[in-house]
């Protein structure tokens, strides 16, 4: 029997499909197909939670390492759309990569084998491009549904803003922290009332003040000094007068995680959304004093 290897991927946007594409649902359809065509499934590989618009996964990773080692000499999925969903990484997985090591794939619903001269693999290109653009479109449709949501003044992060926290009753909402929520308002006092952003830093700096990243994610992974940057995001965020604002970066692509600035004028504003820490003439009072900073 051929030894092979059954590569299992399932992406959040994937779990809305049904069980035929949930994890179980794949390894009993390829354990059956394996049976039936005579594989011997010597190792699984699991990228649950994983898009398939990037090749960066763990398991697929550990897979190739594997398959260098010589462990088998066959990796078979569900469908092309396992593999991946990038048209131009999975063509050149399935056409250059693989033969080039060796590999034989199967993409078993697709009728995919590389070692046989079958019309699915004719179909190789078209299906590639058919999957991304299904990516594509999911990613449109996400995006437009957390559109919605923004409009609508909900807050979509997984982390609150520096001063405030999720509502326990609607997680879309932002209330005050009480543990921080004084400390924007003392930087906010602090320059308007003549202090730079530099002496602001240094002053919470000097008392012992966590950082918003050291207060988010712990003392070790966060950082320890206040910095200008820092002090001028939050002066600039109109979401400190209850203004909830949103979309202050974007993804340069679906298939990238690099993001990218945003201008003012693409951004989401939900104005009396929630509770201010400052008031709206402190707030205009620091902004036009960055005008002047931006001036010099």
């Amino acid at each position: 029997m051929e030894r092979a290897a059954i590569y299992l991927r399932l992406s959040r946007d994937d779990k809305t499909t049904g069980e035929s594409e949930s994890i179980s649902g794949q390894r009993m359809y390829l354990e059956e197909f394996c049976r039936k065509n005579g594989f011997d499934i010597v190792a699984e590989y699991i990228d649950d939670g994983f898009s398939g618009t990037s090749f960066q996964r763990p398991d697929f990773i550990r897979m190739l390492d594997d398959a260098k080692k010589g462990l088998f000499c066959t990796i078979i999925t569900k469908d092309m759309s396992r593999l991946g969903r990038d048209y131009i990484a999975t063509g050149e997985y399935i056409e250059r990569y693989f033969p080039e090591n060796g590999l034989r794939y199967i993409a078993a619903n697709d009728g995919v084998d590389t070692a046989k001269d079958s019309g699915g693999n004719e179909m190789i290109a078209f299906r590639a491009v058919f999957n991304d653009m299904y990516a594509k479109d999911i990613s449109k449709k996400v995006r437009a549904a957390l559109d919605a949501k923004r409009n609508a003044g909900k807050f979509i992060g997984s982390l609150a803003p520096y001063g405030y926290k999720k509502s326990e009753n609607d997680k879309g909402k932002l209330v005050p922290d009480e543990k921080t929520k004084d400390v924007v308002d003392r930087i906010f006092c602090e320059f308007v009332g003549g202090k730079s952003m530099l002496s602001i830093a240094k002053s919470l700096t000097s008392d012992g003040v966590l950082t918003p990243s050291a207060y988010k994610f712990g003392r070790e992974k966060g950082s320890a000094v206040w910095n200008s940057v820092m002090i001028k995001r939050i002066l600039s965020n109109p979401t400190y007068v209850g203004d909830l604002t949103q979309g202050f970066v974007k993804k340069i692509s679906y298939k990238s995680k690099k993001r990218t600035k945003t201008d003012a004028s693409s951004r989401f504003v939900a104005p009396f959304s929630h509770k201010g820490l400052v008031s709206r003439e402190i707030f205009e009072r620091a902004g036009i004093l960055l005008l002047r900073y931006k001036s010099l």
